[in-house]
């Protein structure tokens, strides 16, 4: 797959938010270590986000994903549109069960449906018709990818981000990029590390979702660009 220019790693430091008592040296409840708390990554748009947050907001992008995927992929005019959305049925549909798994157990609320953003997002888009909606589509699915994979790489160690994009930049340059779970493995994406259990599952479960979701905001840049010069 063709990537659509190198995207740099600006590197943050990110406070571990934990279950700390207000006393120095006094070991904290069973109540404050159940706590979500924040985890160490690159920073970025979900740097300061504790599990529970980050949990939630990326299982409603995941949510919204899916149901504006089945519109397109029973609207959309553009066969292609209508190939990319069943993949991001698939792929979001399985990534979204995979975290849910994860978290299972644990004291993170899994949202039983979308909120009133994203719901706004779905109903505007199920107003569109024709080629306004296969452009409106392929929008939406650039700019929610691009949040989505600001929020993963929150949750990625620092050095293997960076070693990952530059030799993904590297293949695109060669215009032969390939699957990112084959063929990158020169180049793992390793996950923010953690003295806590569930964040370290969480950052593995943003490690082995972050390729692919790189891979969606390709496709859909591609798909944008085709149908902007479809209607010049």
């Amino acid at each position: 797959m063709r990537r659509m220019g190198l995207l740099w790693v600006t590197v943050a430091t990110v406070a571990i938010v934990g279950g700390c008592s207000k006393t120095q040296g006094t070991p904290p409840s069973s109540e404050q270590r159940d706590r979500p708390t924040a985890a160490v990554g690159s920073g970025g748009a979900g740097a300061n986000l504790s599990d529970e947050e980050f949990v939630r907001d990326v299982a409603l992008k995941n949510m919204a994903e899916i149901e504006l995927s089945r519109l397109a992929a029973e609207k959309a005019t553009s066969p292609d549109i209508k190939s990319f959305a069943q993949r991001m049925i698939d792929d979001h549909g399985a990534a979204g069960h995979n975290l849910e798994t994860v978290v299972s157990g644990q004291r993170i609320e899994w949202p039983a449906q979308l909120d009133s953003k994203h719901r706004k997002t779905v109903d505007e888009l199920a107003a569109k018709q024709g080629p306004d909606f296969d452009r409106e589509y392929v929008k939406t699915m650039v700019e929610g990818h691009q949040d989505l994979t600001a929020k993963l790489e929150s949750r990625l160690d620092v050095q293997s981000l960076a070693d990952w994009k530059t030799a993904a930049a590297g293949r695109s340059d060669s215009k032969a990029l390939p699957e990112p779970t084959t063929a990158l493995r020169d180049a793992p994406v390793r996950p923010s590390r953690s003295d806590r259990e569930i964040t370290t599952k969480i950052n593995q479960w943003a490690a082995d979702t972050y390729p692919v979701a790189q891979k969606h905001l390709d496709s859909a840049r591609a798909l944008e660009l085709a149908t902007k010069r479809s209607t010049n």
